[in-house]
């Protein structure tokens, strides 16, 4: 007797009692010899004899029994691309990659959206209103700012809520064309509003109505974390969302936390005219950089006339008329802080609550993010996380990467594993924190013997022309092989530098081949050839256009 075995891939069960209901029918269809059916895992084996039942026979015996269906599950962990249902649970850009990389591969997708606007933090209160309104800030201060003899430039802002409008037309704009309209005529893709709970085995519940799906993506995002503070939740506060659209600019605007979101915010606000002071409550700005790079850029934003507080705990917050008031523990005394607008930047906290998450057995860190494996897996099969949800790089590139890969798993037999080592990264201030790879202390962690060279601004041709040398280049590579493991820069526009070095990693590159590149003299890049030079000799030493 010749036998087969058939693996299936099965929605539509909600219970163990669903399994034993299909293993009934297939008990009394001629030709099968076995079925076990797993409802947990949504998965069907059938031994058969293909003389008497095809596969096609048994999916049919299946596919007739209430609202279960199957189909051949081409690998142990992925079910076929074509016709497989995704349903992605949020609307950012992890959703949109991995609806368009499911597009791709034929599957149907269900995108369930709630809370932010379709386009998630980026385009709506996240890298574009507030890349837009650092340009508006800084177009403002350089219209104030001349470097050069002889040259009188004047800078007045008139109308704080024009600015703002315009933003807002911009986020429309960009919202409507990247987001709305890419998927607005795609086959095979249907948008629901409202918030997803996920329930019995790939099934999510929505606006009251259940919907099944052969794997499901979480790329629900992250939000402003909002610290315990006795007092700060009565007394109110801004986050990166509601200040991005104030008609009128603060007087003076308290910042809590020093890291990315509230360095950007503290130029941008100061450079138009606001007072403003930041909280950290670690040691430095920019807790996870080395020193050198947190001074720098402190003082240079101090320079503009931003004040810092760190190391400081802030014990409590309260309202004294139209003034906040913030009680600090800082430089080893007790004092207040007295503000027009508090805005709260002290980390990002997951969009994980009331999703049913723990009931599907759907494990979180303990920050709250989703736990994922190197192939953003869940601890639930068939479900992973891309994006700001499950912490980490919290880049809207990442993000897309995450939300392209997670699809592609979730759909295909081949699995990939993420790939974090040439991620760049920028901190948007002016001068510019940008950074890829690993940094001096990181290297020696890992076991390496790692060497820097910083080659400050003020030796590199195009920096000393355009007046303006604020900030260094750092190069950290492994002693033995010459090979580049991280850089650390700190410059006006300094994330241009970020793509050559992105490469030098990725595929191996050597200082020593670094610095035998051609690269134009008075150019920003230049400092990339000077900085590998100086691991060996003086830059002090050389030329101009230094060979």
């Amino acid at each position: 007797m010749t036998t087969q075995n058939i693996q299936l891939r099965i929605t539509g069960m909600t219970c163990d009692d669903c399994a034993r209901t299909i293993e009934k029918r297939l008990d009394e269809t001629k030709g099968v010899h076995a079925g076990k059916i797993s409802f947990p895992g949504g998965r069907g084996e059938v031994e058969f004899d293909p003389s008497v039942i095809s596969k096609a026979g048994i999916i049919e015996a299946i596919n007739t029994i209430g609202d279960y269906r199957a189909r051949e599950w081409q690998s142990d962990s992925a079910p076929a691309a074509k016709d497989a249902h995704l349903i992605i649970v949020g609307g950012g850009s992890a959703a949109f990659a991995a609806t368009l990389k499911a597009h791709e591969l034929g599957a149907r997708v269900t995108m369930i959206n709630a809370g932010l606007p379709i386009g998630g933090t980026c385009v709506n209160v996240g890298c574009v209103p507030s890349k837009n309104l650092i340009r508006a800030a800084e177009t403002l201060h350089r219209a104030q700012t001349a470097p050069f003899n002889g040259i009188l430039t004047k800078g007045k802002l008139i109308d704080f809520g024009k600015v703002i409008r315009q933003k807002r037309d911009l986020v429309q704009t960009l919202r409507q064309e990247k987001y709305i309209n890419v998927v607005k005529n795609m086959e095979a893709f249907t948008l629901i509003e409202g918030r997803a709970r996920l329930t019995a085995h790939n099934r999510v519940e929505v606006n009251g109505e259940e919907i099944a799906g052969d794997a499901i993506l979480i790329a629900t995002g992250a939000t402003s974390g909002i610290p315990p503070i006795p007092g700060l939740k009565e007394t109110g506060y801004l986050t990166n969302e509601s200040a991005f659209e104030l008609e009128e600019l603060p007087e003076h605007l308290a910042i809590l936390g020093g890291n990315y979101i509230g360095l950007e915010n503290a130029q941008l606000f100061s450079r138009l005219g606001s007072r403003v002071s930041v909280v950290e409550l670690l040691p430095q700005i920019l807790p996870t950089e080395t020193p050198d790079v947190s001074r720098e850029i402190q003082n240079h934003l101090e320079a503009e006339g931003v004040h810092f507080y760190t190391h400081a705990r802030t014990s409590r917050i309260y309202k004294d008329g139209n003034e906040t008031v913030l009680e600090i523990s800082a430089d080893g005394g007790k004092q207040e802080l007295r503000c027009s607008h508090l805005l709260v930047a002290a980390g990002r906290r997951a969009n994980t609550a009331d999703m049913g998450l723990e009931e599907a057995e759907v494990q979180l860190t303990d920050r709250g993010f989703l736990k994922v494996d190197a192939q953003l897996r869940t601890s639930r099969e068939a479900v992973y996380g891309a994006g700001d949800v499950i912490g980490g790089a919290m880049f809207v590139y990442a993000a897309a990467y995450e939300g392209k890969l997670a699809a592609h798993n979730a759909l295909s037999s081949d699995k990939k594993s993420v790939d974090y080592t040439a991620l760049p990264w920028v901190v948007f201030t002016d001068p510019q924190v940008a950074g890829i790879g690993l940094d001096e202390r990181q290297a020696k962690d890992k076991g390496m013997d790692a060497e820097t060279a910083t080659l400050p601004l003020r030796y590199v041709p195009r920096s000393i022309a355009a007046r303006d040398m604020r900030g260094f280049i750092k190069l950290i590579r492994d002693r033995k092989t010459d090979a580049l493991l991280g850089a650390r820069i700190v410059a006006p526009e300094g994330s241009e530098l970020l793509m050559e070095l992105a490469v030098a990693i990725k595929y191996g590159i050597t200082v020593e081949q670094l610095k035998e590149m051609f690269h134009p003299y008075l150019t920003l890049s230049e400092g990339i050839k000077l900085a590998a030079i100086t691991f060996s000799k003086s830059v002090s030493d050389l030329s101009c256009c230094a060979t």
